[in-house]
């Protein structure tokens, strides 16, 4: 009796195994969202992509949330594609995030897949359509994946055509003087070896440039031409070196820096008001985007061999135009640079310049060209 009593608590415990066993094998069926997914971000009227801000961020796409039902993360794929049909397509990220950044290199990559180039001589355009969706999906393979996708968004963009000739020259003077072998510009006192400014636009006298007046006790002139001393303006004072801030073409004398020192000067000349400034900087970032946020600056160093401002710095992910970084001079706000179109070409006061993802990168700013200062975000 003992026994048979053994075998049937063995049976009621096998039993109550089995149970619990088939309820342990519940699973959750995955099932399409109703609501789909949907492209939620304003897009611009056309987007200029130039290879020389290929790092930069284009545009932050921003979607829905999708709910498949599922106690699961739901994965969400960016492609992009130069047709609407989406044959062949790139996957521009995946994340579980909705919302991933789009550089100006993703957008012309796609742009020159749809054949469009910035050649002046040849047929294909400069100007067309490229195109982007949403892929939402759970699972891990090709036998239990659910998926969703988005209607195509389709994105304009222009390929600034290169000139067929060169760039039409604004207006130039020329600053001569014992700076230009120390500055790395060639042989002092020497017209050839002169550094330009710049007028505003054709027609006008008001000249603007940086110069790296790389002398102790510096002295200047500035010339109508780069070939001689002919009608050559100086300082209105009575000896060499003074800074008067006015000058002359007759009884002049060389032109100094206001506090008679070398350094990384912004020049403004005006040949009709007979005026000149003279202002030194030293070049920095700064932004949220930095370690040190708006609070203060990161100081970048100057190379005379390259004429070039540069940094190597780590960098977080930030979008423009109220994040990012901007580049100042002497730790304040009275001389800033940013970036408007987002181009890689500056503007004194422009707007904030967007960091695509969270990196290390070089920084450089170049302001030997006047008038047409440029600079770089590369992600090492």
């Amino acid at each position: 009796m003992k026994n048979l009593t053994l075998v049937f608590i063995a049976l009621i415990a096998a039993l109550n195994f089995t149970a619990c066993t088939d309820d342990d094998g519940f699973t959750f069926t995955a099932k399409p969202d109703p609501e789909g997914v949907v492209f939620t971000n304003s897009t611009l009227e056309t987007y200029n992509l130039m290879a020389s801000s290929s790092d930069n961020l284009a545009e932050r796409f921003v979607w829905n949330e999708v709910d498949f039902g599922v106690q699961t993360p739901v994965n969400y794929e960016i492609q992009g594609a130069a047709t609407e049909s989406f044959e062949t397509f790139s996957v521009i990220g995946v994340g579980t995030q909705t919302n991933l950044p789009v550089t100006v290199g993703n957008m012309l990559s796609l742009a020159r897949e749809a054949g469009l180039d910035n050649d002046p001589l040849t047929p294909e355009p400069n100007t067309g359509m490229i195109y982007f969706r949403v892929r939402a999906y759970v699972g891990a393979d090709a036998g239990n994946v659910v998926e969703q996708f988005s209607d195509a968004l389709a994105i304009s963009v222009t390929l600034p055509e290169a000139e067929e000739e060169e760039e039409i020259q604004l207006p130039q003077i020329f600053v001569v003087g014992n700076f230009l072998s120390g500055g790395g510009y060639g042989s002092d006192w020497t017209p050839a070896d002169a550094v330009p400014l710049a007028a505003s636009a054709e027609g006008n006298t008001d000249y603007e440039g940086f110069v790296f007046v790389n002398s102790d006790t510096p002295e200047l002139k500035f010339l109508p031409t780069n070939e001689s001393f002919d009608g050559d303006y100086g300082d209105t004072g009575e000896n060499n070196g003074d800074f008067s801030g006015t000058i002359e073409q007759e009884g002049e004398v060389n032109a100094g820096t206001p506090d008679g020192t070398g350094g990384y000067y912004l020049i403004n000349v005006d040949t009709e008001a007979l005026t000149y400034a003279m202002t030194k900087t030293s070049w920095g970032i700064i932004g949220n985007a930095t370690p040190t946020g708006w609070d203060s600056d990161t100081d970048m160093v100057y190379d005379p061999a390259t004429k070039i401002w540069s940094l190597t710095l780590d960098l977080t992910e930030q979008e423009a135009p109220d994040n990012g970084i901007k580049f100042r001079a002497n730790d304040a706000w009275d001389l800033n640079i940013g970036d408007n179109d987002a181009d890689g070409t500056m503007e004194f006061g422009g707007q904030n310049i967007g960091i695509p993802e969270d990196g290390n990168y070089t920084i450089t700013l170049d302001l030997s060209n006047p008038r047409q200062y440029k600079y770089s975000i590369t992600k090492n």
